[in-house]
């Protein structure tokens, strides 16, 4: 049964807006505004967008630009705009609309026509079709105001121009999620650990999340509230869509241990819903009086669409669900992830990536096993959990750390592999990846960044829909690819750390 709480994007608006000016008179506005209706159709009828792509009638003077970016802030729907100046919009008139703007803006320069009709060309026609240079002073005014923002160059029918603004689209769609994001921490961070610490208040300021804490007794009784008929259908559910071991089925010697699972399953699904929850964590050393660690429960919702970090890491728990709703409709999926262990065959180094349980199903398709083991940590009955290797494939891995005076994501393009031989001692959700550039690149890399070592991993996002929504959200990024050194890596550090601290003022 699907409970998915990944929102469909085709919900999600952007606004098409067209600048002119009065000075060309009605009849050239009407054609303004037809080309115009043309090139949004073409946005929204692209397979590559999956947002709604709106038009709006052609923007001619400040208050009617002001008044629509004011529009644009109040409606949640609306996730950003996309702008284009047919004509010569005189720029002056887009300051206080500019300056009023709160959500993700592409300018996209383009033009009605893909040919020049050399032999017919006119100065009524260079009239109408003057996107070369009203662009050109659009551009400069979003400049000279630093405004943030993405610039698409080319024709709507040119396939790289749709799937760029697809990317901007669904980046997009990823800062309008932290903006309403609400993280449930089940307990503190694991005692001592630094990385999974950070600064909340700046989180909400910066990334529009709310992070708060509730005490684990409160999931403890709602995991008590839980009826024995709700734990019959997940069991039910559970026998249907996994390969469940003989032990755990109804009548054998663990089934009580599957039976708890999918009560803590029932309950905390129930205290996010009651709550509006989006993400949540919680920590192996504050399990209050919950029977079993939450395995099962946080792979399953974390493959509904709920961001979620271990041992009280939020801001992993913020990415987890950033990047669910960012890859929505795409094939793959969003989880935590961790760098455990290496192989380090000269040539042939990988990294085997997990998390004690908490590896989210959506990383593969094949038929996940439904296994009970011992945990070894956290001093509670033995879990169940879902065990799997991930889809072989491109992926990325990132990470969020808090670095004093902002927040950094650092991201590695990786290539999952599948698993070179079985790991039959090893009964968790995994993956296997050669990261790029290199193995010593890539972990050089990470490790001069300062990056946490929980990520989430995405198979169904790559690293230009995370630069777009860095750039939307004012937060350092830094990529580890096939293009990465190590000098030049150093080197981009140095001087991020002196752009980001005079950026900030005084």
């Amino acid at each position: 049964m699907s409970r998915s709480i990944v929102p469909d994007l085709k919900t999600k608006t952007v606004w098409f807006l067209t600048g002119s000016q009065g000075l060309y008179g009605e009849e050239t506005l009407r054609q303004v505004a037809t080309q115009s209706q043309a090139v949004a159709a073409g946005l929204a009828d692209s397979a590559d967008i999956p947002v709604t792509v709106v038009w709006k009638p052609v923007l001619t003077d400040s208050d009617a630009i002001r008044r629509t970016m004011l529009e644009v802030n109040s409606d949640d729907d609306v996730i950003g705009v996309i702008a284009w100046m047919h004509t010569f919009s005189p720029a002056k008139m887009w300051i206080a609309g500019l300056d009023a703007l709160q959500k993700p803006l592409l300018h996209l320069h383009t033009q009605a026509n893909v040919d020049l009709p050399w032999g017919e060309i006119d100065f009524d026609f260079m009239n109408l079709n003057q996107a070369a240079h009203g662009d050109r002073e659009f551009g400069y005014i979003e400049t000279r105001l630093g405004i943030p923002r993405t610039t698409v160059v080319g024709h709507v029918s040119d396939p790289a121009v749709t799937a760029r603004v697809g990317v901007w689209s669904r980046a997009a769609a990823g800062r309008a999620a932290t903006r309403g994001m609400r993280v449930a921490r089940f307990g503190d961070n694991m005692r001592y650990v630094a990385v999974t610490e950070g600064d909340k208040t700046e989180a909400e300021i910066r990334l529009g999340v709310q992070v708060n804490t509730w005490g684990v007794n409160d999931l403890v009784d709602a995991v008590a509230a839980v009826s024995d008929a709700a734990v019959d259908e997940l069991v039910a559910e559970y026998l249907t869509a996994y390969e469940v071991v003989p032990e755990l089925l109804v009548g054998g010697e663990r089934h009580d241990a599957l039976r708890e699972g999918a009560r803590i399953e029932a309950g905390l699904r129930g205290f996010l819903e009651a709550g509006g929850f989006h993400a949540f964590t919680d920590s192996f050393e504050d399990l209050g009086a919950l029977r079993q660690l939450p395995g099962l429960a946080v792979q399953r919702l974390m493959a509904d669409g709920y961001g979620f970090g271990a041992e009280g890491d939020w801001k992993t728990a913020v990415l987890v669900r950033t990047a669910a709703v960012m890859g929505a409709g795409l094939p793959g999926g969003a989880s935590l992830m961790e760098d455990y262990t290496y192989h380090l065959e000269p040539g042939n180094e990988l990294i085997l990536g997990a998390h004690m349980l908490e590896v989210s199903p959506s990383l593969t398709t094949t038929k996940p096993r439904l296994e009970i083991h011992p945990l070894g940590i956290g001093g509670k009955d033995d879990p169940v959990r879902l065990v799997f290797t991930a889809d072989p494939g491109p992926a990325i891995v990132v990470a969020l750390s808090d670095v004093r005076e902002r927040f950094r994501l650092v991201a590695n393009v990786v290539d999952n592999v599948p698993l070179p031989a079985p790991m039959p001692k090893l009964p968790v959700g995994h993956a296997v990846w050669k990261p790029r550039p290199d193995f010593r690149t890539s972990a050089s890399a990470w490790l001069q960044a300062g990056a946490a070592h929980h990520t989430v991993m995405s198979t169904q996002v790559g690293v230009d829909v995370f630069r777009d929504f860095a750039a939307m959200s004012g937060v350092e990024l830094l990529v580890i690819d096939e293009n990465t050194t190590t000098e030049e890596f150093a080197r981009e550090l140095r001087w991020n750390a002196a752009y980001y601290r005079l950026a900030q003022g005084l």
